[in-house]
């Protein structure tokens, strides 16, 4: 009986981690690319001869590319799988590698960024498509967590890969050698990876072309999406803010640290984003109707050190900053709160449009987050360099954006609460649950 009770677990075994481990390596490999501007962003104005400011507009193409590609990424994920969409994604995110690393000129690195975000695109939606298909539905909130934890991976090697490698091989030769993990990426994809196991349907879907815009418009009206999408964006547009562009000038320019011990911050958000991770996940999973209030939770912790960072007057002690990088870290995985709505109230042959725009949302949030700070500084600092003072103010362009989401995941989650209830499906008050939680301990006595 234990046995049988593993290969319950288990449910395809070996061949599912197989699959979904070459999933997490092309994932990881192309989040190393993804970020390799932003942990290289002082090298990349060098090469160019430009500012970080006019750097950010690469960032700024780059995310507006992934967020927007992703409703159409998640249509050809529905009906090609996700061996197509992995393979194509790899290969398209190391031509833009590749091209960037011949570029001289703005216009050809704006080419090149372009292609990295539609590859990049259609990554992380094709991995978490493929878990319904060979897990249990009890194991896939810990492994969609674990998935986006794998994106830190991706960080560190931006960090520990790319970045030594421009620097002591200069900006061409470091980023193709970089790139040649793309190649490796795409030949493990289309050797392991299968849309769901032999035997078993695919679950792709292809509707007549006529029908693609009102499926789509069910999709993202269903308070599901919406909710994931909320989640999304007001967990992830600050770190992706961080991430991508402006979070190593920060720590240099802004609280003055050596480049030795910003890039060790980066690395600290990365290790804490993976413990994060499993721990989310877990909690996601045991208690499923209180899946936003642990987002909020995350998201509310985010807000108030972001504001003790930014109000402390000069620069922050080490521990507000340690605190700082650590939330944002969690961020990360509270991001992945938000597919969990779609999977739990759509088909799943709707995931993969349902998730692309639950992605578009942190993306969304990120890409003109990044854009505005960039005009913002090079407005206030009138062609100079930044002040600590101008990136504290950039910064602050954050209150906004929180004000927006937190608006949008409460209105979405009252309506799928409503659409929940007329199921049958009641969320208890915290009233209720504190009474609950009392009237078994009087029991117990």
């Amino acid at each position: 009986m234990a046995r049988e009770a593993s290969v319950s677990d288990n449910r395809y075994g070996r061949a599912a981690w197989v699959v979904w481990g070459v999933g997490l390596f092309a994932y990881a490999v192309v989040v190393m690319h993804r970020t390799s501007l932003g942990v290289a962003g002082l090298e990349a104005a060098q090469h160019f001869g430009t500012t970080p400011g006019v750097i950010s507009t690469f960032v700024v193409l780059q995310l507006a590319t992934y967020a927007l590609a992703q409703v159409p990424v998640g249509l050809l994920l529905d009906r090609f799988g996700s061996r197509a969409l992995l393979t194509a994604g790899v290969l398209l995110a190391g031509v833009g590698q590749v091209l960037l690393a011949f570029a001289d000129d703005l216009p050809l690195a704006y080419a090149a960024r372009l292609l990295l975000g539609v590859g990049d695109a259609c990554i992380f939606n094709s991995v978490l498509r493929l878990l319904p298909r060979w897990f249990d539905a009890k194991r896939v909130p810990i492994l969609s967590q674990v998935t986006g934890m794998c994106s830190a991976i991706g960080q560190i090697a931006a960090v520990a890969v790319v970045l030594p490698l421009i620097q002591h091989l200069g900006w061409t030769n470091g980023l193709l050698i970089a790139a040649s993990t793309c190649l490796l990426a795409a030949l493990a994809t289309v050797t392991f990876v299968r849309n769901a196991p032999r035997g078993e349907a695919t679950a792709v879907v292809a509707d007549p072309l006529r029908e693609i815009p009102s499926n789509v418009l069910g999709v993202t009206k269903h308070p599901a999406t919406q909710l994931g999408f909320w989640i999304h964006f007001t967990s992830g547009f600050s770190m992706n803010a961080f991430l991508f562009m402006w979070g190593m000038p920060y720590l240099i320019v802004g609280q003055g640290l050596t480049q030795l011990a910003a890039s060790g911050l980066f690395t600290l958000l990365s290790v804490a984003s993976m413990v994060a991770g499993p721990i989310i996940g877990a909690l996601t999973a045991r208690h499923p109707l209180r899946r936003s209030n642990l987002a909020l939770i995350v998201i509310g912790a985010l807000i108030l050190s972001w504001a003790a960072v930014l109000l402390w007057p000069g620069k922050a002690p080490a521990p507000l900053l340690f605190l700082l990088i650590v939330v944002i870290a969690a961020n990360g995985p509270s991001t992945g709160i938000g597919f969990d709505f779609p999977r739990t109230n759509l088909p799943v042959t709707r995931l993969g449009a349902a998730n692309g725009v639950v992605i578009a949302g942190g993306f969304t949030g990120g890409t003109i987050l990044i854009l505005l700070m960039g005009i913002f500084l090079d407005w206030v600092s009138g062609g100079a360099d930044y002040s600590a003072q101008d990136l504290r103010l950039a910064w602050a362009l954050q209150a906004p954006f929180f004000v927006v989401g937190l608006a949008g995941i409460l209105i979405s989650r009252r309506r799928l609460r409503a659409l929940m209830a007329e199921e049958g499906v009641i969320v208890p008050s915290w009233r209720e649950v504190v009474e609950r939680i009392r009237r078994n301990r009087g029991a117990g006595r």
